[in-house]
C-alpha cells in the first residue's frame, strides 16, 4: 500500500513539473528575433524538413542536402521517370533526392520551402500555420489537401510559438527560385 502511494505521489509530482516547464515555454514570449531564428533552425533541423524539402548530393558518408538548394523542393524539370506501377500494389517509392514520392495519392513533389516568392516568401505565418495544422495547400482555406508524405497531421501538435519559430527561421533562409510541378493524380498515374 505504501509503495502505491507513494509512486501515486511521485507521478503527481513528476506531472506538475512536466506542466508547468510546459506552460513557461508555451508562454516565454521575450524572445529575441535571432532567438526565435536559432529555435526555428533547431526546430526543422530536428523535424527533418531537409528529409524531403531539400534536394540531396551524394557524399562519402552517403546522400546529404544539397547546400546550393537547400529547402528549394523537387527541382523544377526534375520530372520523376516512369514508375512501376506494378510495385505500388505493395509500396511508396522516393526519387533518388527523396524529393518526389509516388504512391496511391499518385506523385507528389515537396514543395518549395525557401524564403523565395516562388517558396513561402509571400506567405504570412497565418498561411504556414494553417499548412502546418490543417494541411491547406499554400495555408489557404478552399485548396487540396498536403499530400503524402508531408506529414502535417504531426505538426499540427506543435505549439503556435513553435510554428512561429519555425517560419521566421525558413523565411530567413537563402531564397531559391523554383517552380515545383504540380502533383500527378492516381488517374494520370496508372493510365
Amino acid at each position: 500500500m505504501k509503495l502505491l502511494i507513494s509512486t501515486m505521489l511521485l507521478l503527481i509530482g513528476l506531472t506538475s513539473c512536466t506542466s508547468q516547464s510546459e506552460k513557461k515555454e508555451l508562454n516565454d514570449e521575450s524572445l529575441t528575433e535571432l532567438e526565435l531564428i536559432e529555435r526555428g533552425r533547431y526546430l526543422v533541423s530536428s523535424i527533418g524538413c531537409d528529409d524531403c524539402h531539400s534536394p540531396k548530393m551524394m557524399t562519402d558518408q552517403g546522400l546529404i542536402p544539397d547546400p546550393a538548394t537547400r529547402f528549394a523542393g523537387h527541382i523544377e524539370g526534375d520530372l520523376t521517370a516512369k514508375v512501376n506501377n506494378d510495385a505500388l500494389a505493395d509500396w511508396a517509392l522516393f526519387n533518388l533526392s527523396f524529393t518526389a514520392a509516388v504512391g496511391p495519392w499518385g506523385i507528389s513533389y515537396a514543395g518549395n520551402i525557401s524564403s523565395d516568392d516562388s517558396g513561402i516568401g509571400t506567405w504570412t505565418e497565418e498561411q504556414f500555420v494553417m499548412a502546418m495544422r490543417e494541411g491547406q495547400f499554400k495555408g489557404l482555406a478552399g485548396t487540396r489537401k498536403l499530400l503524402p508524405p508531408m506529414p502535417w497531421q504531426n505538426y499540427a501538435n506543435l505549439s503556435d510559438e513553435d510554428l512561429k519559430a519555425m517560419y521566421t527561421y525558413l523565411k530567413s533562409t537563402k531564397p531559391i527560385r523554383n517552380v515545383v510541378p504540380p502533383p500527378v493524380s492516381p488517374e494520370e498515374l496508372f493510365k
